[in-house]
């Protein structure tokens, strides 16, 4: 029995199926972890969705960002953004099947070693409150009022967690977190705005968000996907797994059992 951890997909199902092939990978043993992103500009986001609802109980997945616009697309809320390549799921006969199936998926998924998000964890959250928070936002996508939160989870603010937070302002924070997050402010604030790799920065005040001083200390290993301008990360309890092969770059696993990386460089 092998733990294997992948970064985003968007789509990419080809080289995926290709890292799993060089690993052997067996269903019926194995377990595969995908750390969200699963759809969007890349060429097989209708596929990918089939083969991983298809592993059923042997594949652990979480909600990123691009998941998450798919729900709200579904919903008609938005048009879908111009690079991205999600209208066959859109159209799909199983679309019904598909959406509700991703739209049950966690926002954290956790390991008896690690745990697994899409963009990383608040550094002003300890673990438990880290499963608290998504069991929270996870209940409400699970349920009849999974539309309202769709529809208003889009703003940037509240940018500081508070225990006080209620409603709509603790939901969004709590998504924005596990779903959007790249750099805080050096008192833990989080910062939507700068996409740049960290050595690119000039604002002496943007951390990423594991480097701050204040972050709270976790028992386990985080993994993350997310930022692919890390170009892969690792120190000594945070790994991230997005190395763009959507843009280029290459899809990578990790296999947790021996930490072994596997690389598969993007086709297209």
């Amino acid at each position: 029995m092998a733990t294997y951890i992948v970064g985003d997909l968007q789509g990419c199902l080809d080289e995926l199926l290709l890292l799993l092939d060089k690993v052997k990978f067996k269903p019926k043993k194995d377990t595969l972890w995908v750390a969200g992103d699963l759809v969007a500009r890349g060429p097989k986001s209708l596929d990918a969705l089939r083969y991983l609802k298809s592993l059923g109980k042997s594949v652990k997945i979480v909600l990123g960002n691009h998941d998450l616009h798919l729900l709200a697309v579904s919903l008609g809320l938005f048009k879908a953004k111009d690079k991205d390549r999600t209208a066959a799921i859109l159209s799909a006969p199983d679309k019904k099947e598909l959406l509700k199936w991703l739209r049950k998926q966690p926002l954290l998924a956790e390991h008896e070693q690690f745990v697994m998000c899409h963009a990383g964890i608040s550094p002003q959250w300890s673990l438990d409150q880290a499963r608290s928070a998504a069991k929270e936002v996870e209940a409400i996508l699970h349920g009849k009022e999974w539309r309202w939160l769709i529809e208003n989870m889009y703003a940037n603010q509240p940018d500081r967690w508070h225990e006080k937070l209620k409603g709509i302002e603790r939901y969004r924070y709590i998504i924005n977190a596990f779903t959007r997050m790249r750099f805080c402010t050096a008192d833990g604030r989080l910062d939507m705005a700068c996409k740049l790799p960290p050595n690119k920065v000039k604002d002496e005040g943007l951390l990423p968000w594991f480097e701050v001083e204040q972050r709270i200390p976790l028992s386990k290993t985080v993994i993350f996907g997310h930022w692919a301008a890390l170009e892969g990360y690792q120190n000594n309890d945070v790994i991230g797994l997005d190395t763009g092969c959507v843009w280029g770059g290459s899809l990578t696993m990790l296999r947790w059992d021996d930490k072994t990386f596997f690389t598969q460089n993007a086709l297209v």
